[in-house]
């Protein structure tokens, strides 16, 4: 077979072309992983033994199936961020079964260049940058490879590739300080319909919170201005959830709705504080409980029920300053009074028969909220990660059966209670707690810090929130999910595994990333303006004027820098040097020397031309041959060589 490149030349792009692909492997379906391992796999082999290429009904066909497995397994879409990059790992991985000349080895390679792009769709962590620019560097290494019939070193290509990547980073760092931003970045705006969203849901059902705990993603970073409240006052409000289908929690009705915030009364001091919230592609932006509607950012909303909500998807990492009253009293009366009342026909009767009984012996409100915790805190009821699976009664099956339960099972079996007795009656969820941070001074709050709670409604004194969970677990809410944990049940392996020594490795690349995120990931719209107006560049048609006055320049300056690299290069001889000088003087006085002519012979037909210059040109002649070819040269020859020069004149 023809093959355009050598066989070392192919496995060695190959190779980058895995490295290329690696990061998507647990993205993509298994059966598409196994083909394009199986593909690459085969064209080394291939290329080894000599063996043909595929031929053509059978590349269409497999095309065509892989077409169609992309289709199935995205529900039908071939678009976005993840069916659109399945398709094109597996056919870029296709492509290797037509690799015959020039052009099918540029295009396998521009698509490596393409699919390095399409990891940003996915993660922008400081170590994606680090491995991406390792793998530019490879791809370019075998891009200039490739623009050679014979196998070259590794290391020649690869610090040719190093090169050319360093002479497109001032170019690249222009692009990212002047270049115009749109509003969200670009990775966020053909989101998947059906991608996944990290962090709390829209709905809360038993075991959806405890799944959270498994992840050690980060939620958000808080940075205190002042006094920090106690774990116990770090309760971040979120969702908030009226409606009770018999199993699940759900908002009842839409809250973004402008000018109609809680009626709050916000007591004690104030606690200011900035947070930066990571995307989660939903529109609650996390504040801590109570916030203050005059500090909350313009795009935002305070809802009638206390959750700040945004005004779009939160599709990028966003950072806003509030602040806050731990201390507060929510007043108002509910608009709807019946619907924190609401319970389906025909779900938990038991409950609903034990709650009418326990209402018989505490009439009031507080009184019978107190004995359903004292109940939890006597009785034995475990905390848990691992709760037994629940049917359709799901309240009294956990109440009276399993007793055995996370945050979400005891807020909710707690709502149900103070509605069967008639108190109104809500569930919040959102994060409590958060670690601290010891290099940065700041608070990271994890999807493992995940929470869920509860408010009733008793008068006059409004709202009030009661989490059931302090009952169970008190170490919960005054300390972490580690202290809740570790002495009922295992703890998940990133809590369990969490020694001094990891912790401070968590930290420090935490802090970096922070940073990271600050100076660069969050480098858009407002902040670039920010920057450039104290350059004066604030207003769009400076800022364009400006980038390609700089990018004209840069280029001019690196297309300088190569035209004097490919010059032919300048001596080193000081001796030769001087001899060029004096050359130059006589053929301007048109006396060139001649081809292959040596420094005498040119001397003496000069001489002889020019009967005045005689003496001046052999004194410089042996001047010129004593610091040239003595193996021992003096620097005072070479000294009244370049005097000797200077001083001879051809007028």
């Amino acid at each position: 077979m023809n093959e355009y490149l050598p066989l070392v030349s192919l496995w060695r792009l190959l190779a980058v072309l895995a490295l290329v692909i690696s990061p998507h492997v647990l993205r993509l379906p298994v059966w598409e992983t196994a083909l394009i391992a199986a593909v690459i796999g085969w064209r080394a082999l291939a290329a080894y033994k000599q063996w043909r290429l595929p031929p053509v009904w059978l590349k269409l066909g497999l095309t065509a199936l892989a077409f169609i497995g992309v289709l199935w397994s995205y529900q039908g879409r071939i678009s976005g961020q993840n069916a659109g990059t399945a398709l094109l790992c597996v056919m870029a991985a296709l492509k290797l079964l037509e690799f015959r000349d020039r052009r099918d080895v540029m295009v396998v390679v521009f698509l490596m260049y393409f699919m390095l792009m399409t990891h940003f769709l996915f993660s922008q962590e400081l170590w994606t940058v680090a491995y991406l620019i390792v793998c530019v560097v490879a791809t370019t290494a075998v891009l200039v490879e490739c623009q050679h019939r014979g196998a070259l070193a590794p290391r020649f290509t690869l610090r040719k590739g190093g090169a050319i990547a360093l002479q497109a980073l001032p170019l690249m760092l222009l692009l990212f300080i002047l270049f115009p931003r749109i509003p969200g970045p670009l990775w966020g705006l053909p989101a998947d319909a059906g991608a996944a969203r990290s962090g709390l849901s829209d709905r809360m059902a038993p075991g959806d919170i405890s799944s959270l705990i498994e992840s050690d993603e980060t939620a958000f970073r808080v940075t205190f201005d002042g006094a920090v409240p106690p774990p116990a006052a770090r309760y971040w409000r979120g969702p908030v959830f009226d409606n009770f289908d018999g199993r699940a929690w759900e908002e009842g009705f839409a809250t973004l709705v402008p000018g109609y915030g809680p009626e709050v009364d916000l007591r004690g001091r104030p606690v200011r504080y900035e947070i930066t919230l990571e995307p989660n592609r939903a529109r609650w932006l996390f504040a801590l409980d109570m916030p203050d509607e005059s500090s909350i950012p313009e795009d935002a909303i305070l809802g009638r029920e206390g959750q700040l909500l945004a005004r779009k998807l939160v599709r990028e990492r966003r950072r806003y300053t509030l602040t806050s009253f731990t201390d507060y009293r929510m007043a108002q009366t509910p608009q709807h009074p019946r619907r924190y009342l609401r319970l389906p026909d025909g779900f938990n009767p038991r409950t609903l028969d034990f709650a009418q009984r326990l209402r018989d012996q505490y009439p009031q409100d507080l009184d019978y909220a107190r004995a359903i915790l004292r109940i939890f805190r006597e009785q034995p009821y475990v905390y848990t990660l691992q709760p037994p699976a629940l049917g359709r009664h799901s309240v009294d099956e956990f109440l009276f059966d399993t007793r055995r339960g996370f945050c979400e099972h005891y807020s909710s079996a707690f709502a149900v209670l103070m509605r069967a007795a008639g108190v109104p009656s809500r569930v919040v969820t959102g994060y409590q707690g958060g670690q601290l941070n010891e290099f940065g001074g700041y608070y990271v709050v994890r999807q493992s810090d995940a929470h869920a709670w509860v408010e009733i409604w008793v008068a006059p004194d409004g709202w009030i929130r009661i989490d059931p969970t302090a009952a169970v677990a008190p170490e919960r809410i005054e300390q972490s999910i580690e202290a809740a944990l570790s002495e009922l049940e295992g703890l998940p392996g990133h809590l369990s595994a969490r020694t001094r020594l990891r912790y401070y490795l968590e930290a420090r690349w935490d802090l970096i990333n922070a940073q990271w995120n600050g100076l660069v990931l969050a480098y858009g719209p407002e902040l670039q303006q920010q920057f450039l107006s104290r350059f004066g560049l604030d207003d769009m048609r400076r800022m364009i004027l400006t980038l390609t006055i700089a990018i004209t320049g840069t280029l001019a300056l690196l297309g300088l820098m190569l035209l004097r690299k490919a010059a032919p290069a300048r001596t080193e001889d000081a001796a030769l040097r001087e001899w060029h000088r004096l050359a130059r003087k006589l053929t301007r006085a048109g006396l060139p020397p001649r081809p292959a002519e040596g420094p005498q012979d040119y001397v003496e037909r000069v001489a002889a031309a020019r009967p005045s210059w005689a003496a001046a040109l052999r004194h410089i002649a042996g001047l010129y041959l004593h610091s040239r070819y003595q193996l021992d040269p003096e620097t005072a020859p070479l000294r009244e060589l370049a005097h000797a020069v200077r001083s001879f004149r051809t007028s």
